[in-house]
């Protein structure tokens, strides 16, 4: 009758929180109980080959049980002992039930024949979890687990499954719940929060800050380094073939590596002309060049005009010699008479005309037509 009341009692008082269980057959034992939760205790494997046994604390006694019969029990309200496995069962644990607990098994005869101990500790469950990440200066990530509640919690980091190792992780701890990753890190990050009465853990996906790894050598400085790649400004290789400018030299070595993760490193060797070289050199030799192109500009400008003033000379003096050559024609003709015949010598009386050539008035248009001068001599009888 009273293992069917202790049933029913068992019934309207579970707990609705974290039910534990601890093996106290060995003395000493250490056991845990969550706050508020359930606590199963493994006292021995069977009541009914026990003639009587008493389970107490220092200075009162919870449960006195003979021959499978349960004489009293100061926590029935909230407890349950089952003599067949010997488990006795205590729910909506508190703060008092921690401490040290006595098991003193007696024969028939009224003697101890058995004394064992186990240390009952009470521990607040730990809730729910708070990832919060941050980026640091140099490219590397603080993230910080945090937990409501809990007694005594130990914090572990996973990264895509597996534990965080020195490569993932900057000197430290990695079972605190701080950590800083190194600025490569990138997956998915599990956070888990546990004690000994509870477990919980959280998950989350996070990337690099978007720092990357630079490693070369440009105009004889070596550079080796984490910078933010928006900012970069640092071993920049040319997207194109540089043109080669007079100063520069082939094959010129600048050891460029520039990488997200040390493991995936990108080299480029035997790089012809950096891009600091190039606008070093335009601001160098910018200023000589624009004088030089200046001077040549000066000179042709000079070639021209003197060439057109020599092709106009040339042209107005061959325009003089055409104009003082003027062709003067005269024309003589001898007229017969008709019917006339010379009975002596005939005599022929010429007539000269005199003529003068005049210089005319240079014109600027050249002449349409040969100009010419006709003398007409006749013969009068």
């Amino acid at each position: 009758m009273k293992a069917v009341v202790g049933l029913l009692l068992m019934l309207l008082g579970v707990s609705h929180g974290v039910e534990t269980y601890c093996d106290g057959r060995q003395d000493g034992a250490q056991c845990y109980g969550a706050l508020g939760g359930t606590v199963v205790l493994q006292l021995m494997d069977s009541a009914s080959e026990i003639f009587r046994f008493e389970w107490r604390t220092n200075t009162t006694t919870i449960l006195r049980v003979k021959q499978n019969t349960i004489l009293s029990n100061l926590i029935a309200n909230r407890s349950f002992f089952t003599p067949s496995d010997g488990t006795f069962r205590i729910n909506n644990l508190s703060r008092n039930d921690g401490g040290e607990y006595t098991l003193n098994i007696f024969n028939s005869r009224g003697q101890r024949s058995e004394q064992r101990t186990l240390q009952l500790f009470i521990q607040a469950p730990v809730s729910s979890i708070r990832l919060v990440s941050e980026c640091l200066s140099q490219g590397e990530m603080r993230v910080s687990c945090s937990s409501e509640g809990g007694d005594s919690p130990q914090y572990s980091w996973t990264l895509d499954g597996h534990t965080l190792t020195d490569a993932e992780l900057l000197p430290g701890n990695n079972e605190t719940n701080n950590i800083i990753l190194k600025q490569h890190v990138s997956g998915r990050l599990n956070c888990s929060v546990r004690n000994n009465v509870s477990s919980v853990s959280k998950e989350q996906n996070i990337s690099d800050c978007g720092f990357i790894f630079i490693n070369c050598t440009t105009n004889g400085t070596h550079i080796s380094q984490w910078v933010f790649a928006a900012n970069n400004t640092l071993c920049i290789e040319p997207t194109t073939a540089p043109t080669m400018v007079p100063g520069t030299t082939v094959g010129k070595e600048t050891g460029y590596t520039g990488s997200i993760k040390p493991s995936n490193t990108i080299t480029s060797s035997n790089q012809t002309v950096s891009s600091t070289d190039i606008r070093q050199w335009y601001i160098t030799h910018l200023p000589v060049m624009a004088g030089t192109l200046a001077a040549l500009v000066i000179l042709l400008v000079v070639g021209v005009a003197i060439i057109c003033a020599q092709k106009k000379k040339t042209n107005n003096k061959a325009k003089e010699e055409a104009d003082e050559q003027e062709l003067t024609y005269a024309d003589v003709r001898v007229l017969h008479g008709q019917g006339r015949q010379v009975k002596q010598r005939e005599e022929l009386e010429v007539e000269y005309g005199q003529v003068k050539f005049s210089e005319r008035p240079r014109q600027a248009a050249e002449p349409t037509g040969d100009d010419c001068v006709y003398a007409r001599v006749c013969k009068d009888r």
